[in-house]
């Protein structure tokens, strides 16, 4: 997974700079993997921003700006959530485009309406928002990879 996940990042960079836009990220589950993942490749310093972990609902409220209300109603593991936790990055990371992670990676944690391997994805870009939720299979790993590679493929969707 882990050469998928170089040469997803590598594509991502190639994507930003030629649009001449910044990436900024807000994860959850992931934790920072995404971040970690684009800032392996050389150069990203011209296209990658900044990077929030905010695995705490608190921390979704105070570093990306989600309300608290949004996660009461519909719970951190939600399409609304990620899709504000998107727009927050986009607004306090000063970029022009941005992703979001909020999820459930096992092994404990799920629920019958969001099982483990729930990830719920939100990519922004200017002002269009798009949102996706996933359900992946295997282990806390797995899960996690399989998030930042789908985050990545997302964000290269909007991009193209």
């Amino acid at each position: 997974m882990t050469n998928d996940i170089d040469q997803l990042a590598t594509l991502v960079g190639q994507a930003l700079r030629q649009k001449g836009r910044m990436l900024a990220t807000a994860e959850s589950c992931t934790g920072g993997g995404v971040a970690r993942a684009v800032t392996e490749i050389a150069g990203s310093s011209g296209w990658f921003e900044c990077g929030f972990i905010t695995y705490s609902n608190a921390s979704k409220t105070a570093l990306v700006d989600v309300p608290p209300e949004l996660i009461a109603l519909h719970g951190a593991v939600s399409e609304e959530v990620a899709a504000a936790m998107a727009r927050g990055a986009l607004a306090r990371g000063k970029a022009q485009a941005a992703l979001s992670t909020t999820g459930v990676a096992g092994p404990d944690g799920g629920t019958p309406d969001k099982p483990v391997g729930t990830v719920c994805f939100g990519w922004a870009l200017g002002g269009l928002v798009q949102t996706e939720r996933v359900v992946f299979a295997g282990d806390r790993r797995a899960v996690r990879e399989q998030t930042v590679a789908h985050a990545l493929q997302g964000l290269l969707r909007i991009l193209a």
